[in-house]
Formats: structure tokens, sequence, C-alpha cells
């Protein structure tokens, strides 16, 4: 079954973009009544910056359980938020509220430690493979066995180049005998030719503020929402 996952929030800047506990609830609400299957946060401080902080990683976790119960959640564990990977490792090992899954972007320093911390705490990992040599350190890791999913997220504004890279990704997952599930996207307008390709090899997709602002038809976006009804409409027009 193709899932539907939603990323609700991030750095990008857009006027309905959610960032308190309340806001990250609404949408985690509005996006699974649009068919999303599963929500990706960032976590945000009282100052307005992304945090990896025990204190506000629970109170979100706690608002967004209590407005969609059963709803798998998955937070960030972002280099851009915390660039030292010790203190990164301390952040995430105080965590006292632990959500379902986390993005862990195979790319940045000390990543392998921190996903050996992540399958010690219970918490389900989907690597994120931003590039190609991404996808090979992963291969070269072992440690997906361990993992539930693998991210493909080429980032490349352009469309074409955007899913030729994620072609070579899923090539190389695939010569390194990883059968995991995927789900794939892109930046911006390039996201919805990355889901194109995606829905087309059985794969699952992603959408929302954090990935691009504008629907498929290049006009912005009100919300999270209404990205997510995009995406499910594509899955329904594949089959």
């Amino acid at each position: 079954m193709i899932l539907v996952q939603a990323a609700l929030n991030g750095n990008r800047e857009h006027p309905a973009a959610p960032r308190t506990p309340d806001e990250l609830a609404r949408d985690t609400l509005a996006v699974v009544d649009a068919g999303a299957r599963s929500v990706h946060l960032h976590p945000y401080d009282e100052h307005g910056r992304e945090t990896l902080e025990a204190k506000h990683c629970a109170e979100v976790l706690r608002a967004v359980r209590s407005a969609c119960p059963g709803i798998p959640i998955s937070l960030t564990t972002s280099a851009t938020i915390e660039p030292n990977p010790k203190k990164r490792k301390e952040l995430i090992a105080a965590w006292t509220e632990l959500p379902e899954l986390v993005t862990a972007n195979m790319g940045e320093d000390g990543i392998l430690e921190l996903c050996e911390l992540l399958i010690e705490r219970g918490i389900g990992i989907e690597a994120g493979l931003l590039s190609l040599r991404d996808a090979q350190i992963f291969v070269e890791s072992g440690i997906a066995a361990r993992c539930v999913r693998a991210m493909v997220e080429p980032l490349n504004s352009d469309p074409d180049e955007a899913v030729a890279l994620a072609a070579e990704i899923e090539q190389t997952l695939a010569d390194g005998g990883i059968r995991l599930e995927q789900v794939h996207h892109g930046d911006g307008i390039a996201s919805w030719s990355v889901n194109r390709r995606a829905i087309a090899r059985g794969h699952s997709i992603r959408t929302g503020l954090e990935d691009t602002p504008v629907l498929p038809d290049g006009r912005i976006a009100s919300g999270n929402a209404e990205l997510v009804a995009a995406a499910v409409l594509l899955l329904e027009q594949a089959v």
C-alpha cells in the first residue's frame, strides 16, 4: 500500500506553516482528514527556533497524539538544528517522550552513532538519502535491516535532475540488496515530479510545507491539507 506522509514544517517560510504544538496538532488533524497516514514534524522553541530539546519535543508529541491518536509521528534529527554530533546525541538521549519514527540523514557527521542510540531507545529510523553518496553510505553501513524505511530525497530544483537522482538512489539501494519501503519526495515544484515517478514505481510519497509551498500546477498552496489532498489525487489518478 502506498503511503502519503505529510511533512508539516521546517525552515521554509509560509503563512500557514505550523510551529506551536497547538498549530501542529490542528494541521495533523487536517492532513489526516485529507489522506495522510503519517506526519513528520520539526518542534520549535518559545523563541521561534527549531529545536531538539526534550521539553519542546514532548509538548509537540503530546499535542499531536491527543488530536490524532495512533498516527505515526516522525521527528527530525537534522544537523541543521544542532550541528555538533555529540551535543545532538545528548539532546536526543534526553527525550522523555519518544516518537514512533525519526529521520536520520545519512550524510551527516555522527549519524551512524546516533542511529545506534535511536535503535536502543526503540525509535524507528527513516534513513534520509539526499544524495547518491548518502545512499552509498547507507548501503555500506549495514544498518538498513534495522531501519523502517528509506527516504529518497533529491533536492535539485530542476524537476528532471531531481527525478534522475531519485532513480540513481533507488538503483543504488537495489544493487545493495536493500528492500526497505521507500518514501520519495523532492523540493519545490520538482517534488511533484519525484512524487509522480515514485507512485508509478509503487513507492510511497511525502509532501507538505517542509518540501514544497506549491501545488502541482505551480500555484501557492493554502497549507498542508491542500498539498496532501493534491498528493492523494495523484495516487487516485494513477490507479
